[in-house]
């Protein structure tokens, strides 16, 4: 079962984590944050701030489908790999510096899956 799940999960978190990072090239795009319409009408027409919400909604599709054919208790801890992911994204694109105690957590969810998987 987990051959199946594991794939499926997988896209499902890169389609999070792809939309966190499109939200966040959107929001520094569209400059200090303020609670005017003109803030919001300028994340409306950024091309990344839609193309997150495209992320959202075909991950939640694809989790809608991962939780009605497999057991919730495996599904849901699958989606912690998304914080792996997530790790690995503000290295390659916003170039952030990780620390041990962050990779250290890392190995720690990568264990946890591994667990959960079997």
């Amino acid at each position: 079962m987990i051959l199946k799940l594991l794939p499926i999960s997988l896209l499902q978190c890169m389609l999070l984590v792809g939309g966190q990072v499109l939200m966040k090239f959107g929001l520094n795009k569209a400059g200090d944050f303020s609670w005017t319409w003109h803030y919001f009408g300028r994340l409306l027409f950024n091309w990344q701030f839609f193309s997150c919400g495209i992320c959202f909604a075909a991950g939640s599709i694809l989790w809608m489908y991962i939780i009605k054919h497999f057991p919730f208790s495996m599904a849901y801890p699958m989606i912690s790999l998304s914080y792996v992911m997530g790790m690995l994204a503000a290295i390659v694109f916003f170039h952030e510096q990780i620390s041990l105690t962050r990779w250290i957590g890392v190995f720690l969810i990568l264990g946890g899956c591994v667990l959960i998987a079997k």
